[in-house]
C-alpha cells in the first residue's frame, strides 16, 4: 500500500460542538499523521470550487451556506491507504446510516431534514489532490518521521 495524503474538513457542527480533538485523535490512534491543519472560514467562492460536482443540484445552496456558517478545521492526513481508511473511519454520509464507532455514526446527527455529518473526506486520489490544493500551498504541509519522536 502506498502512502497517501487526503483532505478532511471538520465541518461547522464539529467546531461548534467541540468535537474536533476527539475526531483528530481517532486518526492519530489509527497511526495516521496530521501534516497540515488550519482553522478558517470557507468563502462562497472556495465552497463553489470545493463542491463543484454538485453545482445545479437542489441541495447545492445549502451545502455552500452551511460550510461557510462558522470556521471549519481543514487538515491533511498522511499514511498508508489514507483515502480509503479515512472514508471508512468517517462512515456513511448519512449519520442515521453510519455504523456506531465511525465518526459520523458517533458525532453526526439529523435535525428535521438537515443532516450534520461532522466530516468531509476526499473520495479519491484525484479529489484529494484537487481539494488539498484549494486549502494548502505545498510549503504549508510538513512530513515527519514517527521514529524521530521522543
Amino acid at each position: 500500500m502506498a502512502v497517501e495524503r487526503t483532505l478532511i474538513i471538520l465541518k461547522p457542527d464539529a467546531v461548534l460542538r467541540g468535537t474536533m480533538g476527539e475526531v483528530i485523535t481517532r486518526f492519530e490512534r489509527k497511526g495516521y499523521r496530521l501534516v497540515g491543519a488550519k482553522l478558517l472560514r470557507i468563502t462562497p467562492e472556495i465552497a463553489d470550487k470545493h463542491y463543484a460536482e454538485h453545482i445545479g443540484k437542489p441541495f447545492f445552496g445549502s451545502l455552500v451556506a452551511f460550510i461557510g456558517m462558522s470556521p471549519v478545521l481543514v487538515a491533511v492526513i498522511e499514511g498508508e491507504d489514507a483515502i480509503a481508511v479515512t472514508r471508512k473511519l468517517a462512515g456513511a454520509t448519512n449519520p442515521l446510516k453510519a455504523e456506531p464507532g465511525t465518526i459520523r455514526g458517533d458525532f453526526g446527527f439529523t435535525k428535521g431534514s438537515d443532516i450534520y455529518n461532522t466530516i468531509h473526506a476526499s473520495d479519491s486520489l484525484e479529489s484529494a489532490a484537487r481539494e488539498i490544493a484549494l486549502y494548502f500551498s505545498p510549503d504549508e504541509l510538513c512530513s515527519y518521521d514517527e521514529e524521530a519522536h521522543l
